[in-house]
């Protein structure tokens, strides 16, 4: 038995995997234990190190400054699905006026780094006499870059459908814009939701930037934090500190992606039943039984 990209192992080959896959995993763990035992021995994980944790006002700033990176990563998600929704019409549009333009956005920001965003919109506008706040500069930032990346994204999924959903759609009498906000869009986002997902990750990752620029998150309360000598200076308590936030916010953000999509697999199993009796009912009604 086949796949279209691959053949499915036998019995030899899942054997081997499984061999290939416990070494792996056992290597991983090895390499996990020397940095642990590397950072015991450097006395990283001394109490006087870890201190900080029971400051009640260390705990209210970090759990202000995760609020100011969601909200961030909130704000801009929104924005950039919404962007990219828009440029992936744009480049799917029949005139040449929508495309070329959204063409050139999409192709233009997602080249250019997202760090280089964020200074530009930071301090390119005080040349002009307009101050810009950090949570502005970091938001705009995110917003054009994934936006331009999603574009993409939705314009392969809704590339991926089968050409019949857009000819039912114009059979019905919808236009072009109906076709692609009513039809093929919501159909792509269930499509192409695991990449979405991955993309909104790599979003919320990337709000740790703003401390460049002053704003006021996780990264940038770690770094003052870390230069404390009342703490011990604990630069490597506070990195792991925030690093398994970001990790738990990842999982939680793959989570719901996950429940969301199980969600609508179980809608639509609920939902073809009842097409199916539908049409038997049609059937015997059209037979006059």
């Amino acid at each position: 038995m086949s796949s279209v990209l691959f053949d499915v192992p036998g019995p030899r080959a899942r054997v081997r995997h499984r061999i290939l896959a416990a070494v792996g995993l056992v290597g991983v763990l090895a390499l996990l234990g020397y940095v642990g035992y590397r950072f015991y021995d450097s006395g990283q994980f001394e109490p006087r190190l870890w201190s900080w944790l029971q400051w009640q006002a260390v705990q209210l700033e970090l759990l202000g400054r995760l609020g100011n990176t969601l909200k961030a990563f909130a704000v801009a998600a929104v924005l950039a699905v919404l962007f990219g929704a828009l440029l992936a019409a744009g480049r799917l549009s029949d005139h040449v006026a929508w495309r070329i333009p959204a063409t050139a956005v999409v192709e233009v920001f997602r080249a250019i780094p997202l760090l280089i965003l964020i200074f530009l919109f930071y301090f390119g506008p005080s040349a002009f006499g307009v101050k810009v706040s950090p949570f502005t500069a970091v938001v705009v930032g995110l917003t054009l870059y994934n936006g331009s990346v999603l574009a993409e994204v939705f314009r392969a999924g809704v590339l991926s459908l089968p050409r019949g959903q857009a000819e039912a759609a114009y059979a019905l009498g919808m236009n072009k814009t109906q076709v692609m906000v009513l039809v093929l869009l919501p159909q792509a986002l269930r499509a192409m939701l695991p990449t979405i997902v991955s993309q909104l990750v790599v979003l919320l990752k990337d709000t740790a930037l703003g401390f460049i620029i002053t704003y006021p998150e996780l990264l940038d309360y770690a770094k003052y934090l870390g230069g404390l000598g009342q703490f011990g200076r604990p630069l490597v308590p506070l990195t792991l500190v925030v690093a398994a936030i970001y990790i738990t916010m990842c999982l939680l953000l793959t989570w719901l992606a996950t429940w969301l999509e199980k969600r609508n697999r179980r809608n639509k199993r609920v939902v073809a039943p009842e097409g199916k009796a539908a049409e038997q009912v049609v059937l015997t009604n059209a037979s006059g039984v």
